[in-house]
């Protein structure tokens, strides 16, 4: 075996040439923000999908915002808000569904929202404030104390077989009661679900079929509508009243889009 050199250090060095190490220069690779869009049954809601959770894990589920005014606790969706055209935001577990009025055009609507969300996911930043109060489910259909059999039932089923399906198509639904009485279950549709002209057919044909299927004591599903649309439906009444007053007694009373409870 060849025996090392001795190491000696040097020790004259102002013989040595004035020499500055030029400094290294490090890439940074940052992943790119990928966001897709995937149309809904709802032609006024469009569903962006970035490819990676949007909610954090002390908000499981779901959440909604139907005004800038009620989006305190989400810097993204007050932004979202301020485009005109805007009625609606919902955040899934791994999408973000933005819903526009009917006169707006999505042409125009669509490439500030892009760049709204893509600013807000690449911050690294949570889309709403953390609170801790996670439990890795959705707090409607959250088992709770004195729960019947019936109830535990409908909650389940709520939330492995119905909640998924809603959701692939940009919505969610809200657990709101069980009037066992009546056997009717009350849900609350959001997200692109809550505006969408064939809500009707998923609130009965999907959500009450599979509810009435699978567990007999249920008889059927009605919808409950937010404090924001009761007011609406309602101004609207009053205004197809005028309308019907003005025609004279021949017009006939337009029914409902949606089944409802109060």
């Amino acid at each position: 075996m060849a025996s090392l050199r001795p190491f000696t250090r040097l020790t004259r060095r102002a013989a040595l040439p004035n020499y500055t190490r030029p400094a290294i220069l490090h890439p940074v690779f940052q992943r790119s923000l990928f966001i897709q869009t995937a149309n809904t049954p709802n032609p006024s809601a469009l569903k962006f999908l970035p490819g990676q959770p949007v909610l954090p894990p002390s908000h499981p589920g779901s959440m909604e915002f139907l005004s800038g005014r009620s989006a305190t606790s989400s810097p993204l969706a007050r932004k979202l808000f301020a485009v005109d055209g805007v009625t609606s935001v919902f955040y899934g577990p791994d999408f973000i569904t933005v819903t526009k009025s009917n006169d707006a055009n999505w042409a125009h609507i669509k490439p500030e929202v892009f760049a709204l969300i893509t600013e807000a996911l690449s911050s690294g930043e949570p889309v709403v404030q953390e609170d801790g109060t996670g439990s890795g489910m959705s707090p409607d259909t959250a088992p709770q104390e004195g729960d019947s059999e019936v109830v535990e039932m409908i909650k389940e089923l709520l939330d492995t077989r119905i909640r998924p399906s809603i959701q692939e198509d940009g919505g969610d639904l809200e657990y709101m009661g069980f009037d066992e009485e009546k056997g009717i279950v009350k849900v609350k549709l959001r997200g692109a679900c809550r505006t969408c002209d064939s809500s009707t057919v998923t609130l009965t044909n999907g959500i009450e079929a599979m509810l009435m299927h699978y567990i007999e004591e249920v008889k059927g599903v009605q919808q409950v509508l937010a404090e924001e649309e009761e007011i609406a439906i309602k101004e609207f009444e009053k205004f197809e009243e005028k309308l019907r007053q003005m025609k004279g007694p021949d017009a006939t009373k337009s029914s409902p889009a949606l089944d409802t409870a109060p």
